[in-house]
This record gives C-alpha cells, sequence and structure tokens, in this order.
C-alpha cells in the first residue's frame, strides 16, 4: 500500500537546536526548501531517488541536520578508505563492500531487530552514473524485516529535498516498483541524463 500526502514545507521549531537551525537556513539561503508531508516511520528503509550527484550527499546532510533525525546511510567502502571516515561513521555512515557477499542483508535485518529507532537510508542506484536497472538489496531488506519503504527524494528542478510517502511491499516486484515509479514522476536530478529507469532486474521478489 502507498501513502502520499500533500506536500509540507518543513521548518525547525524554536528550541530546536543550533545545529538543525543553521542546517535549515543554509539550505535556505542557497535556495532549497525541506518537503516533509508526514513523520518519517522510526524504522523504515529509505531510498533516494534520484541520485546523480555528488552534491545529493551534503544537501542530503543538511537535511538530515535540519530535521533533527538520525539516519543510518549506506555508502560504498571506499568512500570510507579517507581521512573523513570518523566523521561519516558519526554522521550515521555504514560502509559495504558491493564487490563480495558479506551478508550485508541479514545485519540489516537484526539491526531492524534490536532497534526502536532505525532509519536505514539506501540510493537504490547505487552510483551516480545510468543504469537501466535499480539494486534489489532495499527491496530483500525492507521485505526480511518487515519494513515499509520511505520514499526520499532529491529534485534540482524545483530545489526540494524531502519525502513524498511510503511504500508496504507486498512482495509482487512489478506492482510495487510501479507504485513507486508512479510517485517519483516528476522528480529531477542535477543530472537528469543519468536517471535511469525505477524498476528492478528481478522478475520475482528476492527471498526474504
Amino acid at each position: 500500500m502507498a501513502t502520499i500526502a500533500p506536500a509540507t514545507f518543513f521548518r525547525p521549531p524554536p528550541g530546536s537546536g543550533a545545529l538543525a537551525s543553521v542546517a535549515w537556513r543554509v539550505l535556505r539561503l542557497v535556495g532549497w526548501q525541506i518537503v516533509l508531508p508526514e513523520p518519517v516511520p522510526l524504522k523504515c528503509v529509505v531510498i533516494v531517488y534520484p541520485h546523480t550527484s555528488n552534491w545529493d550527499f551534503p544537501i542530503g546532510l543538511l537535511a538530515q541536520w535540519a530535521l533533527r533525525i538520525r539516519f543510518r546511510w549506506v555508502g560504498k567502502d571506499t568512500m570510507f578508505d579517507t581521512p573523513l571516515r570518523p566523521l561519516y561513521l558519526r554522521w550515521g555512515g555504514i560502509p559495504v563492500n558491493r564487490r563480495e557477499r558479506t551478508g550485508f542483508a541479514d545485519a540489516m535485518r537484526e539491526a531492524f531487530l534490536h532497534h526502536d529507532d532505525f532509519r536505514l537510508v539506501i540510493a537504490p542506484e547505487a552510483t551516480r552514473g545510468y543504469v537501466d536497472h535499480w539494486k534489489s538489496g532495499f527491496y530483500h531488506i525492507a521485505r526480511a524485516a518487515g519494513m515499509p519503504v520511505a520514499l526520499a527524494f532529491i529534485d534540482f528542478a524545483r530545489r526540494e529535498i524531502g519525502f513524498i510517502g511510503r511504500v508496504d511491499l507486498t512482495g509482487d516486484v512489478a506492482a510495487d516498483m510501479a507504485r513507486i515509479a508512479d510517485l517519483y514522476q516528476g522528480k529531477t536530478g542535477k543530472n537528469p541524463e543519468q536517471q535511469g529507469p525505477i524498476r528492478l532486474r528481478e522478475a520475482r521478489a528476492p527471498d526474504a
């Protein structure tokens, strides 16, 4: 089942903290707004689309700080092989080796079981370049853990970042992905030519 509410532009309430206020003001200064039509579930898999630019990361961090929500986000392990590794980890980063099977999906399922507040962010395109299908990791994790999928977006055309709703996966991949694609209609990345189709390679749901 998919839910979507009218767009509501977010502003940190008074007393929300200096970091949230500064992050929100910086976004506003550069012309961005945060769209938050409904609260983000305490436990969910968050997918972000489109992902076509390095600029997605700093804008996303500012939005996270403004919202005062601790997201855990997945990044390539090579991204963490820099002096910034401690900061990335502090900001919720989780390195993953996509070149090998590491049991990451099972580890995330366990994390959902043992945390009362766990919002896991995944960019299902898995790259800033064009790909003709999404990685299925988010689907596998959400189904295995019984979690909803929250749909986050970054729209450079409108200079908006935020959420458009959530989807409860049914196991019917074609129907679920069609629903997600419908909700993401009109969202434009910084490099639109690098946005691929919203679909999985699998014709059936990955084993949960």
